[in-house]
């Protein structure tokens, strides 16, 4: 009687996706395809989380867009969510959304598009958009209108229409106005509406470029550095603190930025995205260059791709959430999102990815109450849950092809067991199928049709921390079929729960040699 094998995939699908290598020898580690899923702080692959309304009352948005989020931190402490769409600025208060209308006593602008950049300094919140006058929320003045920072009572200088705001070092840093994309302005210490005179200044970078001529995509703060993204070239200055003495620390080019709202902050490290995937700042500076290996580089021409057809490069952004330590990234034009794991990055500095293709958020904000805010079609959403607003979603994931070390022998598989978390109603569809064809075998079954794991204890899996239903269950089907490689994969619908994917066995008999 011949002998049953067993090959297992521990921690399926840790590596993250792998589009971009070849499939013939892949890693098990890695996944073909791991969609709606997250790689978790266990090593596990599961799924995502949901999307939740937030605005529930107040005004209604029907199918119009949430195109860009920001937070007002008051000097008392009060967060209000400010967010656009429809061409009008809305504020979040409680589950209600209302129209902040124009109070500036003025002519008020016209609004034509959502795009803003938001920041805070000093209890009030600025917006920039480029073709546009700069505008302010100041609940110290009034908490339901917004004007331009020009009609501020003590505005002083000249704002232009720029494109660019961030807060760092106590002031309003901004760039690239509609007629100047060239020269970076920055306000008086805590006041927003200086742009002349105390320590306010502006710097022109038309000979600073090192590589000829180009154009401020965006701007970012980090370790008392002024990071000015082009769109071929990065400037660093340093000593930012005190900008009448800032120098210019380094200037790295053939790594610009493919768009604003791609730049993110982790706590040692600034992410991108260039035109040439996603990056890290630290090794683009380590390099001098665009680096060889880019975070993104297991799904690097899947990135570019859709770079590359993106209308523009407003419809691209980005969050980085360190409660999840994920960084988003999401093309509007395409509706996929990548999801880069930042926890630990491989062994090559690229980061494990998973992609997300149903969740489709327009924008994103990450709170400082640790609330990951998400623009959504018609309304402002949170991460949270396991359902999109209340309708489940499909997670799926397929292992590498596997040859089982005897690539020239036919393997019979016999059986498929997977280690799962869920809840006991849950079904789960396994996929399998041989030699590149795809996956042509299927079969249905649920985390209750098995028992429960002998081999892990609760405590390895950490469930208390999603739901004392959830259970660990070796989950088997019997397989058919034979073929030198194998594929398995698993597909489950996520309605009110989270799904784990622990490990994978797959149970062969030798078949004939071809």
């Amino acid at each position: 009687m011949q002998q049953v094998r067993t090959f297992s995939i521990t921690a399926p699908g840790f590596a993250g996706v792998n589009t971009q290598d070849a499939p013939v020898d892949m890693d098990v580690k890695f996944a073909m395809d791991a969609n709606n899923a997250v790689i978790d702080k266990y090593g596990r692959i599961g799924a995502r989380k949901g999307w939740e309304a937030i605005a529930t009352t107040g005004v209604t948005l029907g199918e119009t867009d949430v195109e860009s989020i920001g937070e007002c931190v008051a000097t008392d402490g009060t967060k209000t969510i400010i967010c656009a769409s429809s061409n009008t600025l809305f504020k979040l208060t409680g589950t209600t959304l209302t129209e902040l209308t124009y109070g500036g006593g003025g002519v008020a602008p016209t609004i034509t598009a959502n795009n803003w950049q938001m920041c805070t300094l000093n209890g009030a919140l600025l917006m920039f958009q480029e073709g546009y006058d700069p505008l302010l929320y100041d609940p110290a003045t009034s908490t339901t209108t917004y004007r331009r920072v020009s009609e501020h009572a003590s505005y002083s200088g000249t704002l232009g229409k720029n494109d660019c705001g961030i807060t760092a070092y106590g002031r309003v840093w901004s760039a690239r106005s509609d007629t100047d994309k060239m020269t970076l302005q920055w306000s008086d210490t805590l006041t927003f509406q200086k742009w002349t005179g105390g320590t306010a200044g502006s710097l022109n970078l038309y000979g600073v470029w090192p590589q000829g001529g180009d154009e401020i995509v965006a701007l970012a703060a980090h370790n008392n550095q002024l990071i000015i993204f082009g769109k071929k070239q990065v400037l660093i200055y340093t000593g930012a603190k005190d900008p009448s003495t800032m120098t210019l620390y380094d200037a790295i080019g053939n790594s610009g930025c493919a768009g604003r709202d791609t730049v993110q902050n982790t706590p040692q490290d600034l992410i991108y995205l260039s035109f040439n995937g996603v990056q890290s700042l630290a090794r683009t500076i380590q390099e001098k260059s665009a680096p060889l290996v880019s975070m993104s580089r297991t799904v690097n021409d899947d990135v570019k791709a859709y770079l590359s057809v993106a209308s523009s490069s407003t419809t691209i952004k980005s969050v980085y959430s360190a409660l999840d330590a994920f960084y988003l990234l999401t093309f509007k034009d395409s509706t996929i999102t990548f999801c880069f794991d930042m926890r630990t990055p491989m062994q090559d500095g690229s980061h494990r990815a998973t992609t997300w293709l149903s969740i489709s958020p327009r924008s994103f904000h990450y709170s400082i109450d640790g609330v990951l805010y998400l623009g959504k079609d018609g309304t402002l959403a949170q991460y949270a849950g396991y359902t999109d607003n209340g309708t489940g979603y499909r997670m799926t994931y397929y292992s590498p092809w596997i040859d089982f070390g005897d690539p020239v022998r036919t393997s019979i598989v016999k059986k498929i067991v997977m280690s799962v978390i869920g809840v006991t109603t849950q079904a789960l569809t396994y996929k399998w199928g041989f030699d590149y064809i795809g996956l042509t075998h299927s079969q249905v079954t649920s985390v209750g049709n098995s028992v429960p794991s002998g081999e892990y204890n609760i405590a390895e899996y950490a469930i208390a921390e999603y739901s004392r239903n959830l259970t660990v269950r070796n989950v088997s089907v019997n397989a058919a079929g034979s073929g030198k490689v194998v594929q398995v994969g698993v597909e489950c619908q996520i309605s009110g729960y989270p799904v784990s994917i622990q490990r994978v066995d797959v149970f062969t008999k030798d078949g004939a040699y071809k």
